[in-house]
């Protein structure tokens, strides 16, 4: 059994040689080579290992991986972090103004999204002799619509798009989380046939309120709490030290009160960014936080999206389940289509999406670590291995294809425009 330092520093050694010889020869987008070179390495271990196997060449490997609790790591770890850091660093008046756009793709896109896969993959698992129970290929649906805010920002930071557009894409992929998460609750609770009063119209609400609602509430109370304290004084340490408080303090209250621990951060980060450089933070200390929160997102996403690629050493998926896997590709991107299509349609009057922007919306539906983790979390059913399959194999067509070839689908469907109004 191995320390815990042992195996950060396994996968810090692993993230920088990676990330070294990526930026060396291949000059991929950097967290897209490491997933491409984790999930590379993996793919050579098990093949030696099925030349070789008497040797358990991978076996050492294995065992250090499965120590790591991926969702717990994700969840109740980097998550945190990461997504304070992106909210941050999004404009807060923008955001306002592209509110109805935000709520509409978060709220509504997610919940079409849901039902639509859902109902596919049910009927292609009948199809192919893989059946799903309706209850689970709902659960998939819930699990893979969110689109992974740590991914769509890692995927925009190699995009020139304009930028209310690049506003809704961030807005929604750090709020679709808490109705994803909701439903994925409730749907769980379905399937796995545990009921309760999240199961009724009446649970659901007092669910969404309390996760959603609550979340949003104390993300702006603790926020507003750490703005004021910081304002009060000029010593960049202990600002610096109020920011690493403010998101570790908030994601842990929000998980003891039962409210949404990645809205409360997305929340705090979203008004300490916009109000602690304007009259709380000197220049000085300014640098400091954003080099700070800067260095965090970029070495967290890099250890994610490697873990993402080693983590097939691990996972054990069934060879009856594959064809659906690769089905459940296509009915993704579909689903996500008329997701960003029908708001689009029912709310037209409102002048708040454009219709020019359903191309590159679709295809920016960037799925990552949140997916997987809670794909893993799942409890133990005939179901849950391919459903695993399908969210592995989604996750990585979004992150690598369609990730590589985003900046292609923007010059071709976003040339020469104006940013939506």
């Amino acid at each position: 059994m191995i320390s815990l330092f042992d195996l950060a520093a396994l996968l810090l050694v692993l993230s920088a040689l990676f990330g070294w010889l990526n930026r060396r020869f291949l000059r991929l987008p950097h967290t897209i080579g490491l997933l491409m070179m984790g999930l590379a390495s993996s793919l050579a271990l098990v093949a030696l290992d099925l030349v070789f196997p008497a040797q358990h060449l991978y076996r050492d490997l294995t065992q250090v991986l499965g120590q790591v609790d991926f969702t717990d790591v994700v969840m109740n770890g980097m998550l945190a972090f990461l997504l304070f850091a992106g909210a941050m660093s999004l404009d807060l008046k923008a955001l306002r103004d592209r509110a109805w756009a935000v709520a509409t793709l978060a709220l509504v896109g997610t919940v079409i999204s849901t039902a639509l896969v859902g109902a596919a993959f049910w009927a292609v698992g009948q199809a192919l002799g893989r059946p799903v129970s309706p209850g689970w290929a709902l659960v998939f649906g819930a699990l893979i619509s969110p689109t992974d805010p740590v991914a769509v920002l890692a995927t925009l930071k190699n995009v020139q798009v304009p930028e209310a557009l690049e506003v809704e894409m961030q807005g929604e992929a750090l709020f679709n989380d808490g109705v994803g998460i909701v439903l994925f609750t409730v749907l769980v609770a379905f399937a796995a046939g545990s009921g309760g009063e999240a199961t009724n119209a009446g649970g659901v609400a007092t669910l969404l309120l309390r996760e959603a609602g609550g979340g949003l509430v104390l993300g702006v109370v603790t926020g507003y709490a750490a703005y004021r304290a910081m304002r009060a004084i000029d010593d960049f340490p202990v600002e610096v030290l109020i920011t690493l408080a403010l998101v570790t303090g908030t994601y842990a209250l929000a998980q003891k009160l039962g409210a949404s621990g990645p809205l409360a951060v997305v929340a705090a980060g979203l008004l300490v960014g916009d109000r602690a450089p304007r009259d709380a933070m000197s220049e000085r200390t300014q640098g400091y936080v954003e080099a700070l929160w800067t260095l965090i997102d970029e070495v967290l996403n890099s250890v994610l999206f490697l873990l993402i690629g080693l983590e097939v050493l691990v996972l054990r998926f069934e060879v009856s389940g594959l064809a659906l896997a690769a089905c459940a590709v296509p009915i993704v991107l579909l689903a996500r289509l008329v997701a960003v299509s029908v708001p689009l349609l029912a709310f037209r009057w409102g002048g708040h999406l454009s219709a020019r922007n359903v191309p590159f919306l679709t295809w920016a539906g960037v799925r990552g670590g949140i997916s997987v983790a809670l794909a893993l979390s799942l409890p133990e059913s005939g179901s849950k291995s391919v459903i695993l399959a399908a969210t592995y194999a989604v996750v990585l067509f979004t992150i690598v294809i369609q990730g590589l070839t985003l900046g292609t689908v923007a010059r071709r469907t976003l040339r020469d425009r104006s940013p939506a109004p």
